[in-house]
């Protein structure tokens, strides 16, 4: 499972305390900590 400051590669990220998507357009992004709660685990 994807975490915050990971670079898990393009694609659309959910995370799994609240449910907000986060999307990486590049394979050089580093996830960021939820937008909506600041939560780190993402599926």
């Amino acid at each position: 499972m994807p975490t915050t400051g990971e670079k898990p590669g393009k694609g659309t990220y959910i995370c799994k305390s609240c449910g907000q998507s986060v999307t990486l357009d590049d394979h050089t992004d580093t996830l960021p900590p939820c937008p909506k709660c600041n939560g780190t685990e993402y599926r």
